[in-house]
């Protein structure tokens, strides 16, 4: 399937950074689409990373010394919101990020990027072979930091569902009118918390599973404080969750880094010259190329 996002570019709907056309690896549609809650009218949210040329991942290699004169200019992400397409009545939010800045995120546990990499099969617009290689693997990310992230998001949710001064001619105001209180940001307090919950004891992540007691919400049918209530009592929950799971407690920097490196020499070629390698790589990329050219021939 073709990038979306240079889809959107060559229509001139978008203007990104002249290196990122045709190096995306990964596009993901992320938001209610991929929660299994949207609606018609939902706007397309896509999340990609790209991997930037090789002397700005390196910049050593034009002979740049860190701190000292020209310095390259880094990429870290793009973003663009309020895309509309006449041809399609579609309306989309792009965000660009460098593969490394993508990987030190999903590294962090931020809920966005690792929801990014467990999307529904149907959700990714595209991918490449390094794309593919990042999502099997994308386990690896996984630890029990998760617990702290996504709870700071969920406890801010709360917050933001209880803030009531909208601008008038927004959709938040009438949402607010009809229910009392903002029902999108209370399911994602919700969802949130089931996420996590999800990645603590199974060490894996279903974004669909709790898809109808959300779309409960997003209808509605939920109080403002049963979703405080809901809130607390989870909390409490998964404190004891967190303490009793077998989840590595922080990543595994060193295997994260060896999938990013797999990924850039998969897309630049040997590495030599570039970085100092501890373990050679080199001899597995073969071994995973041929892996994913069976996992094609089996979707």
């Amino acid at each position: 399937m073709g990038s979306t996002v240079d889809y959107l570019m060559k229509r001139q709907l978008v203007t990104v950074p002249s290196h990122i056309k045709n190096t995306i690896q990964y596009e993901a549609l992320m938001g209610s689409v991929a929660y299994g809650v949207s609606s018609d009218t939902s706007d397309m949210d896509i999340y990609c990373f790209s991997i930037p040329p090789k002397n700005i991942v390196f910049p050593h290699l034009d002979g740049e010394i860190f701190g000292f004169g020209r310095q390259h200019k880094r990429f870290d992400q793009w973003t663009q919101h309020h895309i509309y397409d006449e041809s399609s009545k579609k309306k989309y939010d792009v965000t660009i990020y460098s593969i490394i800045k993508f990987f030190q995120l999903c590294m962090d546990n931020n809920p966005n990027m690792i929801d990014s990499l467990f999307v529904p099969r149907r959700c990714i617009l595209h991918t490449t072979q390094i794309g593919e290689h990042v999502r099997e693997y994308r386990k690896e990310f996984l630890h029990k930091g998760s617990w702290h992230k996504f709870k700071g998001y969920a406890y801010s949710q709360v917050h933001k569902m209880s803030t009531k001064d909208p601008d008038e001619t927004s959709t938040r105001y009438e949402m607010i009118q009809k229910f009392g209180y903002d029902v999108k940001f209370a399911y994602h307090v919700v969802r949130l918390l089931n996420e996590v919950e999800q990645i603590l004891i199974e060490h894996d992540l279903d974004l669909e599973r709790n898809r109808e007691q959300l779309k409960s919400i997003r209808r509605g049918e939920w109080k403002e404080q049963q979703i405080v209530d809901y809130f607390q009592t989870k909390e409490k929950e998964l404190e004891k969750v967190y303490s009793e799971s077998t989840l590595r407690h922080s990543p595994d920097e060193n295997r994260i880094k060896t999938i990013l490196l797999e990924c850039l020499e998969m897309y630049y070629g040997s590495l030599d010259g570039a970085i100092k390698i501890s373990v050679p790589i080199g001899s597995i990329i073969d071994e995973v190329i041929t892996k994913l050219e069976l996992m094609k021939k089996q979707l």
